[in-house]
């Protein structure tokens, strides 16, 4: 899993039928290389700003509830960033 930070959203007027009803936002991650933004499909809300939580490859499809192509999926929103070293 991946903590992220909300950057933007990624508009898409033609998709494929089965990402019909997931929002897909871009994701800067918390720790490592930052410039390396990837899109997440989101279905409980997280908006621009927000801390999440990411599941990413073959894990993403246990969290889903329809089969969808999605590598990437916001399963949840951070109330507070970790406290490393305390």
């Amino acid at each position: 899993m991946i903590l992220g930070t909300i950057r933007g959203t990624v508009v898409s007027t033609r998709k494929c039928r089965n990402l019909v009803g997931f929002k897909l936002l871009l994701v800067e991650p918390y720790f490592g290389d930052k410039a390396q933004l990837f899109v997440a499909a989101d279905t409980i809300g997280a908006g621009i700003g927000e801390l999440v939580l990411v599941t990413t490859d073959e894990t993403t499809q246990h969290a889903l509830d329809r089969s969808a192509p999605v590598d990437a999926y916001v399963v949840g929103i951070v109330d507070a960033p970790p406290q490393l070293g305390k």
